[in-house]
């Protein structure tokens, strides 16, 4: 190519957002060139995503057929052509202007009287040939340890990436966890936006990047292609669209890195130009502020040191204080405060019902453990109330939940059953006390707190209008079980219908698609499950690898389920599918590995309402009692419609 450009077409060749050859590695690397596309810039049009314009010509690169040249500046070794200038003695447009610049002249200047060089002077020195081959060697056995080690950790480790291929699987959008990073604002990230990406096929001894098109979308990670392969899926790979590596287009002219097409390509089209001018031209691409955007949804209110009431995992009837421990991700690490080797701990997202400020239980009257701690300890303080999830306000200035109204629950205890259920006492602002028929102690030691809002709550009959197994009491012998003999046995009347929540958000959800969601018999593990049914906001959650009693019914804005990625975005630790060889292998011990995690909760009940009993000592916990004022909003839609998975 010859160089005979004027600066009008130059101006536009840089207004596409590249640099014309590789850049420089020294310091004085800064380019006009984005002053140039501020005077270039247009109108944005009309679109969530920037739409890439290009009226001229882009880059130029190495067709590996005219020799190679060395920067006079920087001493980069590369392909002539690939070089600026008509007598190519430059890598780049930065180089050529650093050398003739003033503080390079007064560099060279120095050298020749005798004194020692600046640190940019230093730049000029080239190193021996032989120097050079050596850096080299060393750093491609570098790159060899480095994908020997990540080879090893994919190896032992779960790839989503791998699992969703292999099975065809699709995830769950990010969109439909408004509580995640990047939940509201993730915008019209799609198939076919473009996005500048490491280039990982390449011989260059510097990192170089290269334009990649989105072919799939899982989550927050992204199948990748890079521009040029076509349909040729050879060399896809998945990155994580919020990684620290990936930017939209127009990032390497900003930012002075190098853009270099793949290696295995690189002979494909002799002017690759015309190729990006044509294949990028309208497309779409990331905002420029995306990755400030992904830092700023990562910034979290709750900080370590702060106090909460939480519910007691052993005892569900009451709340105990804790202290933050660790926040991952808005998920929160709480240990009880009087637990003093600091082992007790408790884990919920800063987002869940069972949190609340401190005085909360005393402000509606629920049941609370007495501490035996006089006085915050130092640096420990209160979470001020506003970071706390705000519950619909209701009214119960008429009809209301009444003590022994009967309606159907999903069991805290078992949260694979939606069972027969009693309020048992009704608290303020809404809340209520559940407990389930049949399996209750006397003393209401094993009831539990949900607000009259909670999407796990239903009227009489939810389950069979919906086609789902419902738990009848235990004991209860005739079956199978009828809500109309139920009630005039019992002498109970069933809850208005009206009171409940029949709001339905557009959650976007679909059955078998994949995401991230908490073990909530467990709820420090994050394990990969799958959507199976989907009854209005209801969600059946299965877990891979496990039976289908291990499943749970989640709501659909639950702030335990998560897209998939998050553990790698966040540095959490994902459960894989448990695999069939390993249950196999555990013969009659192969549930037992999920109970253990579970024990405390499920397939112990009875024995756990026991200890309950045996456990609660008079005086240890008490209940504040108050009147209640409580507010309703009605929902829009309709709650007893049948839907199908």
């Amino acid at each position: 190519m010859t160089e005979h450009s004027s600066p009008s077409e130059r101006q536009r060749r840089d207004s596409f957002g590249m640099f014309d050859g590789y850049d420089s590695c020294s310091e004085d690397t800064s380019s006009s060139s984005s002053s140039e596309e501020s005077e270039e810039e247009a109108a944005p049009l009309p679109s969530s995503l920037p739409i890439i314009k290009n009226n001229g010509q882009v880059y130029t690169y190495p067709d590996g057929k005219s020799g190679m040249a060395t920067c006079e500046m920087c001493g980069m070794v590369g392909v002539r052509d690939a070089f600026y200038s008509k007598t190519k003695r430059f890598c780049s447009v930065s180089c050529s202007r650093s050398y003739s610049s003033n503080s390079k002249k007064a560099s060279i200047l120095a050298r020749l009287q005798g004194k020692p060089p600046t640190k940019k002077a230093k730049v000029l020195q080239k190193q021996p040939l032989v120097a050079k081959l050596a850096a080299y060697a060393q750093y491609q056995a570098t790159l060899q340890n480095q994908a020997k080690t990540k080879s090893a950790v994919s190896t032992e480790g779960f790839n989503w990436g791998n699992y969703i291929n292999s099975n065809s699987f699709i995830a769950a959008p990010v969109t439909c966890f408004k509580h995640a990073p990047m939940g509201t604002c993730w915008g019209d990230i799609s198939e076919n936006v473009r996005v500048e990406v490491p280039n990982t096929d390449c011989s260059l001894p510097t990192k170089v990047f290269w334009i990649a098109g989105i072919v799939k979308l899982a989550g927050y990670n992204a199948l990748l292609r890079y521009e040029g392969f076509e349909n040729d899926s050879g060399l896809d790979f998945w990155y994580s669209i919020c990684g620290s590596d990936i930017h939209p287009v127009g990032w390497c002219a900003a930012s002075g890195k190098p853009l270099v097409p793949p290696r295995t390509i690189q002979h494909k089209y002799t002017n690759w130009k015309a190729f990006l001018v044509k294949r990028l031209t309208g497309a779409k691409t990331l905002p420029p502020d995306f990755s400030q955007k992904v830092s700023e949804s990562m910034q979290y209110p709750f900080k370590p040191c702060m106090r909460v009431e939480v519910v007691d995992k052993r005892h569900l009837c009451r709340t105990r204080v804790a202290v933050v421990e660790s926040v991952i991700g808005g998920r929160l690490r709480l240990v009880y405060e009087e637990s003093e080797d600091r082992t007790d701990d408790f884990w919920c997202h800063m987002h869940s019902p069972l949190i609340h400020h401190i005085g909360w239980s005393r402000s509606i009257g629920h049941r609370f453990k007495r501490s035996d701690i006089t006085k915050k300890q130092d640096g420990h303080f209160d979470t001020p109330p506003h970071l706390f999830a705000k519950v619909k306000e209701v009214d119960q200035s008429g009809e209301w939940f009444k003590e022994g109204m009967k309606l159907e629950a999903i069991d805290p205890l078992n949260l694979s059953t939606i069972c027969v259920a009693t309020i048992r006492k009704v608290l303020a602002d809404g809340f209520l006390m559940i407990g389930i028929d049949g399996s209750e102690a006397a003393d209401g030691s094993d009831w539990f707190c949900y607000h009259a809002t909670s999407p796990s709550i239903f009227p009489v009959g939810f389950c069979e209008i919906n086609m789902i197994e419902l738990t009848p009491p235990r004991g209860y012998t005739k079956l199978p079980f009828k809500w109309f003999d139920y009630l005039r046995e019992t002498g109970s009347i069933a809850a208005p219908v009206k009171l409940f929540n029949k709001d339905v958000p557009n959650h976007g959800f679909r059955v078998g698609m994949k995401l991230e969601a908490v073990d909530l018999m467990e709820p420090r593990l994050i394990c990969v499950a799958t959507v199976t049914r989907i009854i209005h906001r209801l969600l059946r959650i299965h877990f891979d690898g496990w039976e289908e009693e291990y499943d749970q019914w989640v709501d659909c804005e639950s702030p335990d389920l998560y897209p998939v990625g998050w553990c790698q975005l966040t540095g959490y630790q994902l459960q894989p599918p448990a695999s069939q060889s390993s249950r196999e292998s555990q013969s009659g011990s192969s549930k037992q590995k999920k109970k253990t995690k579970s024990q405390q909760y499920k397939g112990h009940k009875k024995m756990t309402t026991l200890q309950l009993k045996e456990e609660l000592i008079d005086g240890e916990d008490y209940s504040f009692l108050q009147g209640a004022s409580d507010q309703e909003s009605n929902g829009s839609a309709n709650f007893y419609i049948k839907q199908e998975p």
